[in-house]
């Protein structure tokens, strides 16, 4: 290919990947389905003894902020385009097609919000709670319970306290942006910016160059240290090596099939920054339980019971449960994307491990150089290597210098072959 032609393809390549961009703009998934304060406010006064008034018209009082036809007929003009002006083969055509897709597959699900549809399309987007990972392995929910177990067998001690969250919203705003000016730097004004918010669900929530703390939160010191390494380094770092691809312009942009890896690699740096803890894990876990719940179901009342059956305030236990139910109905099949934390950890931790035992080292930076999915990385590492995407230019300590990782896994991957069964067994005597 000459010199020209190359040029010209990268400049394709460029305006494809920017109409893609573009088209997702309007497309918000979590505020399309977050249900209202009146809705949390008539429930508690309740008592929390009867079911939200939530279905199909209180959605359609609520209509969606874009033309649904009008953007699913857009993304189909795009991935028509895609093919004639790239090809059928494409690699890189591939991996646009395909979130062109799951685009149109959203707008549907977004329709659907108060239907059995919604929730089956979000199986679809997301998965459920009874996939396995492999043929014979246990499911997700399984996963669910076993981590319960064992953070039941170790509820309780002194020596696992939790950390007092004796900092209000607006010290954490100060100490986490002066931490992550650290990281990303600062130039006339930070690369990274941290504010107080109202009217998000979680404590925290990343944009694409910015940081969410909500504004009635508190939080403790280890809390600050797991939103540097969750929402800093890896959410926001992975949108802004995104936003700096100069072909590739989609990396900055995540399609469902992109949150599974974010929150897998966002769990991952927890575990080896070793920011994560108890109480931290068993809300990751109580999601996934709560889901399976209602994927087999059970209705807001019983995940509601679920949650203050183990303690929390009614307050906390409505928050939690409607993360489930959010998009649906009170007795509707559930929205399925806080399924992404442990599934999403499971596959990338496999993934990273088999990296290191094949000896493709090269292969785990790429997973920052954007919103990535598992099942691209071959092909990104081919677009890396004909110049159509660059290296990750914010990359966590842990995954710059692979040494100390590489070590881990190399002893994971040894530790893999022995029967935790037999141990068990042998270390009767001794523990």
């Amino acid at each position: 290919m000459s010199r020209k032609a190359d040029r010209q393809y990268q400049q394709t390549i460029r305006a494809l990947s920017d109409r893609l961009v573009e088209a997702q703009t309007p497309i918000r998934v979590l505020d399309a389905i977050k249900w209202d304060e009146g809705v949390r406010l008539r429930f508690l006064a309740a008592g929390g003894r009867a079911l939200p008034e939530v279905g199909r018209e209180y959605y359609q009082r609520r209509p969606l902020s874009f033309d649904a036809d009008e953007r699913k007929q857009r993304f189909q003009q795009i991935e028509r385009d895609i093919t004639r002006q790239l090809g059928q083969f494409s690699p890189v055509g591939q991996i646009m097609r395909r979130m062109c897709r799951e685009y149109r597959m959203v707008i549907r699900m977004l329709e659907a919000r108060g239907t059995a549809d919604f929730g089956l399309i979000s199986q679809e987007l997301y998965g459920s709670a009874s996939d396995a990972f492999h043929a014979g392995d246990p499911t997700l929910a399984d996963l669910g319970l076993m981590f319960s177990t064992f953070l039941d067998n170790i509820a309780g001690r002194g020596d696992l306290r939790e950390e007092a969250r004796n900092l209000s919203a607006s010290e954490a705003v100060a100490l986490l942006q002066a931490r992550l000016n650290g990281v990303f730097g600062e130039a006339d004004e930070p690369v990274v910016r941290v504010f107080e918010s109202d009217g998000i669900l979680a404590d925290a929530a990343a944009g694409a160059d910015y940081i969410k703390i909500r504004a009635d939160a508190r939080f403790s010191e280890r809390d600050l240290r797991a939103l540097e390494v969750h929402e800093g380094l890896v959410h926001v770092a992975t949108t802004l090596n995104g936003k700096n691809q100069p072909i590739c312009t989609f990396l900055a942009k995540g399609p469902p099939s992109s949150t599974i890896t974010q929150e897998g690699l966002a769990i991952l740096m927890e575990v080896i920054a070793f920011t994560s803890y108890p109480t931290r894990l068993r809300k990751l876990t109580n999601r996934t339980r709560a889901i399976h719940m209602a994927e087999e179901g059970a209705d807001f009342l019983q995940v509601f019971g679920f949650y203050r059956d183990q303690g929390y305030s009614a307050e906390d236990s409505y928050s939690n449960s409607i993360r489930a139910f959010r998009g649906s109905t009170p007795q509707g099949l559930p929205f399925t994307k806080d399924l992404s934390y442990l599934k999403g950890f499971i596959l990338t931790y496999n993934y990273i491990q088999l990296a290191v035992r094949k000896g493709r080292l090269e292969m785990i930076p790429l997973l920052f150089c954007g919103k990535t999915t598992l099942e691209d990385m071959r092909t990104l590492r081919q677009l890396v290597d004909e110049g159509l995407v660059v290296a990750p230019r914010y990359l966590p300590p842990q995954f710059s210098d692979l040494n100390a990782l590489s070590a881990w896994m190399c002893f994971s991957n040894f530790l893999n072959h022995l029967s935790l069964d037999r141990v068990e067994a042998d270390y009767a005597n001794i523990l």
